[in-house]
């Protein structure tokens, strides 16, 4: 269905739950708050990214690099390989801690992506082919989804920006219609138009829960 040319490892980054998505505080429980009940979000949204992602053609290993014992548990008992955070902080420190332990082709795409169709991010690799090369967000600021040329590292720059600074980088912009990859969830609208498109069922049960 589509010509994905190489097989490309992805690492997905995951704060623990508690301090992830802090911005979606509220999201899933009608503004009150709950603690448990945001974590039980992220956790949701984490799983059915990861899931869809898995079963993209094209993609190989997925590797989730975290340190919440929560979602660790959750994850091995999906068969999903886990990492432990690196020494260093941040986000694109743990992308290039995760793309070490990955093959020659590599990836990072965002754990945040409720709605994620497998085609979409397969539609995704296939058009990047042996580029370097990312899918901004549906602002059209941030990425989703970056991808090393072979052989070549990872060199993430995620942060307020970061399409700007991965063209920059050398990195083409993938051009595609894929609302599901390009919607990540920062703020309870995306939540509203990741809901359109069609949430995972992690976090469609999460949202009945909470009704």
């Amino acid at each position: 269905m589509y010509d994905v040319r190489r097989t490309v490892d992805l690492v997905i980054p995951v704060k623990t739950l508690d301090r992830a998505k802090s911005r979606l505080v509220g999201a899933a429980d009608r503004g009150v708050g709950d603690p448990a009940a945001h974590a039980a979000l992220v956790l949701a949204v984490a799983l059915d990214t990861v899931t869809a992602a898995a079963s993209a053609q094209g993609v190989g290993r997925v590797l989730v690099v975290t340190s919440d014992p929560e979602l660790t548990s959750a994850l091995h008992r999906i068969g999903v390989e886990v990492l432990a955070d690196g020494p260093e902080p941040g986000l694109n420190s743990a992308l290039r801690h995760g793309a070490a332990a990955l093959g020659p082709s590599v990836g990072a795409l965002q754990a945040d992506l409720p709605a994620l169709r497998p085609a979409e991010l397969s539609a995704a690799l296939a058009e990047a082919g042996d580029r370097r090369a990312f899918c901004a967000d549906r602002q059209g600021t941030g990425t989703t989804l970056l991808l090393a040329a072979p052989g070549e590292p990872l060199d993430p720059r995620f942060g307020v920006g970061s399409a700007t600074a991965h063209t920059e980088s050398g990195a083409v912009p993938l051009t595609g219609d894929w609302p599901s990859l390009r919607c990540d969830v920062d703020t309870a609208e995306d939540l509203a138009v990741a809901a359109r498109i069609g949430f995972g069922p992690r976090t469609a049960a999460q949202f009945v829960l909470s009704a």
